[in-house]
């Protein structure tokens, strides 16, 4: 294993599609990369199979070689078929490591935290995990406690909500621009409708784009720069 994670490979959307995932492999092989994060949704939201497909994906995964962080998108319900192959292959592969209201730890002090679903403001949402994984803020507020914590290292989030960013005009969530703020990752990887990289305060935040669209980012940490790839 690597001693430190500079270069992380990141892409959303996987949605079932296996083939453009084991071309990553490839991607993560040439081109120096320390740490893959994959944004949900991993399975397709019209399979009538979710569960193969997870043993699928997450199969591909483990053969990476380099720790792999990821979260549920807000199609990857029931949340419990999810959680429960995540539980099953990452005993046989030791390297990935879902994040999904937890923090992961990667190489040379570096902290991995996420949440996945739909992240909404509205205290008054019920939190919901069977047929649309969606939380309240405070619920991930809560969730992700455990920030206070890790003052002392790096740190990189997965959303697959976008913050809201008030000096960009652009929409999202306001619990998650606050989260962004006050913790000050050194990146925050999220799923958005498009790509881009910007930064809010002193976090880099980078919508990848979709792997089911072959599109994919290396992000490096240390020098702040984001390279855009495609699979297809």
């Amino acid at each position: 294993m690597r001693k430190h994670v500079r270069r992380v490979l990141a892409t959303t959307n996987v949605t079932g599609n296996t083939e453009y995932l084991n071309r990553l492999t490839e991607v993560v092989d040439s081109a120096d990369i320390d740490a893959v994060a994959l944004i949900g949704n991993l399975a397709d939201p019209n399979t009538q199979d979710k569960v193969a497909q997870y043993k699928a994906i997450f199969k591909i995964a483990g053969h990476f070689h380099v720790p792999v962080f990821y979260i549920p998108g807000p199609q990857d319900v029931p949340l419990y078929q999810y959680l429960r192959e995540a539980y099953n292959i990452e005993l046989v592969f030791p390297m990935l490591k879902g994040v999904h209201g937890k923090v992961a730890f990667g190489p040379g002090h570096i902290a991995f935290v996420g949440m996945g679903g739909h992240i909404l403001d509205d205290e008054h949402v019920t939190p919901e995990e069977h047929e649309e994984l969606r939380y309240p803020g405070w619920m991930v507020e809560y969730e992700l406690k455990i920030l206070n914590e890790l003052k002392d290292y790096v740190k990189v989030f997965l959303f697959s909500t976008p913050p809201s960013h008030k000096g960009m005009n652009r929409d999202g969530s306001t619990t998650l621009e606050e989260l962004i703020k006050t913790f000050a990752p050194v990146a925050a990887i999220v799923d958005d409708k498009e790509f881009y990289h910007e930064f809010l305060g002193t976090t880099l935040v980078v919508s990848p784009g979709k792997l089911a669209e072959g599109d994919y980012a290396v992000i490096d940490l240390r020098r702040r720069k984001v390279e855009t790839g495609d699979v297809r």
